[in-house]
């Protein structure tokens, strides 16, 4: 455990963690003052603060097993005590870390009789496990089991529809969110219009980020979402029919930036992230494999480039024009 002392100054605003626990592999805690600030002000950040941990700082996850000759997610495996929906949601409780935004692979492959755990997972260089003794399944026979998974590093959460398996693959239902839970208090001292206030901020996290990390890429972001207003015009584009149907432009929708301004529009376009539209999971999860990031980005993309990618079909286009 870590315990400093706060420091509160009239001029210098900063942070400090004040107290580091980590109670296990999977729980790690971490408590923080920010100070000092000006009143109401702690509030207002310690709202930004909680939303961003929550929901915008980056998981990794295994999303995808591959099993031969398995049908159905219920079915039972000769040799091993789990059922397949069991070594699932083990895999699911898994916890990971990656250095890399790309779909990675990983896989198992053990002769029984012996326990399974995550120690067995043959991994690619930029992944790492939080926990290696986490169990997966127990083979009872003298069989050999061979698994294939997929890792992704993602934020907020992916659902899937059931019995979508497809080529012996099973998807799992998976939460990209390394930060379990935020509090945040507010502690207020002085008098009359001198009153200045410290704000408390307690993280708890999986062991895939710690709690420091995960405030400095919750920090990151938020700085990332509001840096657009420091550049953003409300933009007039001359040409654009506003009747339904009319966005569906054959070119890509960066040529109707006008030579005036262009830099500038560019500029606030790179800033803009696809985080920002509102766009449904899938659709988003589809963009972000295709390393398209930024409005900037899905602006160099035309209609019929947004349908040769991967997983995004036709309803999905429409949505993103739609939204654009």
């Amino acid at each position: 455990m870590i315990q400093d002392e706060i420091s509160v100054s009239i001029q210098t605003l900063r942070w400090k963690c004040i107290e580091s626990i980590a109670y296990s592999k999977h729980l790690h805690y971490g408590r923080f003052a920010l100070s000092p600030l000006r009143k109401d002000r702690a509030d207002t950040i310690g709202i930004a603060m909680r939303r961003a941990l929550l929901g915008e700082v980056e998981g990794t996850c295994i999303t995808r097993v591959k099993l031969e000759n398995i049908k159905h997610e219920y079915s039972a495996i000769i040799g091993i005590e789990e059922s397949v929906h069991d070594i699932l949601m083990n895999l699911k409780e898994i916890v990971l870390r990656s250095d890399s935004n790309e779909i990675r692979e990983a896989s198992i492959y053990i002769v029984g009789p012996r326990n399974v755990t995550a120690q067995d997972i043959i991994l690619p260089p930029s992944v790492k496990i939080i926990d290696t003794t986490q169990h997966i399944a127990r083979l009872t026979k003298s069989i050999t089991s061979d698994i294939r998974l997929k890792i992704e590093k993602n934020r907020g959460y992916i659902i899937h529809s059931s019995n979508n398996y497809q080529d012996r693959i099973f998807p799992i239902d998976v939460f990209f969110m390394p930060v379990r839970d935020v509090n945040y208090s507010i502690h207020s001292y002085g008098s009359g219009n001198e009153i200045q206030e410290v704000l408390f901020l307690e993280i708890w996290t999986n062991g895939g980020l710690l709690p420091r990390e995960a405030l400095y890429e919750a920090s990151r972001n938020l700085i990332d979402l509001f840096i657009s207003f420091l550049h953003g015009e409300e933009q007039n584009i001359d040409g654009m029919n506003k009747k339904k149907g009319s966005n569906m432009l054959p070119f890509p929708l960066s040529h109707v930036l006008t030579d005036t301004g262009e830099t500038k529009e560019k500029i606030a376009f790179q800033h803009i992230f696809i985080d920002q539209l509102e766009l449904p999971p899938k659709t988003y999860n589809s963009l972000k494999r295709a390393n398209i990031n930024t409005l900037l980005d899905l602006l160099n993309y035309s209609r019929e480039d947004l349908m040769r990618i991967e997983h995004l079909g036709k309803e999905s286009v429409e949505q993103v024009l739609e939204v654009l």
